[in-house]
């Protein structure tokens, strides 16, 4: 079922002037450049000290202490860093688009609840304990809350409100089960509370491999629906008279965000603010033409995600900072200065 890409009027998302492009691709390869230092950062540095020799041994000889620390560790957490990331920021930018809210977020239409209450059922009545089990159900989970949204949405009928009243909704009587949950039962407190906060430091190479496709999938179908969505920003009744199929584009942006936000969800638990922050601050010096949008985000999710996995290595060494600590110490004052600005971005 393709999306049609509607002519794009020249008031709103008319292709810029030649300089403002060449502004927009030296800034976005200075992001993926970023994002390189990055990435070396988050294999040199850890929680366990080594050199830069002992890094280099460890990247090419597998075997032994350095290659299981570097290998085994910091590169599949990496790994997972980098897809994670960027599955984060596409999906709040598409939501973001699609709520026609600069302040939507994965959590607005209960993708992170449906994960969260899915592991919770896993743990406490089906003795679920592996990783790789909670995976699978949180990523079921987040799928059948972002169905369960656009049908009490309105399905065919689907408008930005609607579907985040019914997102709103949801989360509330999921987040309630699930402290209900972990509150009457010890054991599933105990096994929770590290993936509720949201980290990186669980990440396997069978991990990495089980969630590939379906960031794959994603970021494909997120990047596809840029033109429509471009479209839909100019509200419903322009969009028409360009052509565009609102429900239908409607329904591929909740399933590219749900099945990026599910499969980051599951891998990593719930971690806040990176959909948020990073879309937000794209737009304030991109302007709304998701084509820019979605590929700065993209790169960049995946900058504040690794960055902050390393600064949780190092603070409080030998220990590690959960991720999601983290990006929600850094993430709020951040963000609470750039919605107080004079000039905040818009949609």
């Amino acid at each position: 079922m393709l999306v049609d890409s509607p002519p794009e009027p020249r008031a709103a998302t008319a292709d810029a002037p030649p300089s403002r492009r060449a502004i927009r691709a030296v800034g976005l390869l200075v992001a993926v450049a970023n994002l390189a230092l990055v990435v070396v950062a988050s294999i040199a540095i850890g929680a366990k000290q080594l050199s830069v020799e002992q890094v280099w041994h460890g990247l090419f000889h597998a075997s032994g202490t350095y290659g299981d620390v570097v290998v085994d560790d910091r590169l599949a957490r990496t790994a997972l860093g980098l897809l994670a990331g960027a599955a984060l920021g596409l999906a709040g930018a598409v939501l973001q688009a699609l709520t026609r809210n600069p302040l939507a977020d994965p959590g607005l239409l209960g993708i992170n609840a449906g994960a969260s209450a899915a592991v919770v059922t896993a743990i406490t009545y089906l003795g679920v304990t592996s990783l790789t089990g909670y995976v699978w159900f949180a990523f079921f989970g987040a799928a059948g809350v972002g169905a369960l949204v656009w049908f009490l949405g309105g399905s065919r009928g689907a408008t930005p409100v609607r579907l985040a009243l019914a997102g709103t909704a949801i989360t509330a009587a999921l987040y309630g089960f699930v402290q209900a949950v972990m509150i009457m039962d010890d054991a599933a407190l105990g096994k929770m509370r590290f993936w509720t906060v949201g980290s990186l430091n669980a990440a396997t190479d069978s991990t990495v491999r089980q969630v590939l496709p379906f960031f794959a999938v994603g970021t494909l179908l997120a990047l596809f629906l840029a033109r429509p969505l471009n479209a839909m920003s100019l509200g419903d009744d322009t969009a028409k008279a360009l052509g565009a199929h609102l429900n239908r584009t409607r329904a591929l942006a909740m399933l590219a965000a749900t099945v990026l936000c599910g499969a980051a969800t599951a891998a990593c638990g719930p971690i806040l603010f990176v959909g948020l922050m990073v879309p937000h601050v794209v737009r304030s010096f991109t302007g709304p033409d998701l084509r820019w949008i979605l590929p700065y985000a993209t790169v960049l999710s995946p900058v504040l995600l690794l960055g902050a996995d390393v600064l949780g290595r190092i603070v409080v060494r030998p220990s590690e900072l959960q991720v999601g600590v983290v990006t929600a110490v850094l993430g709020g004052p951040v963000f609470i200065f750039l919605v107080r600005r004079r000039r905040t971005a818009q949609l």
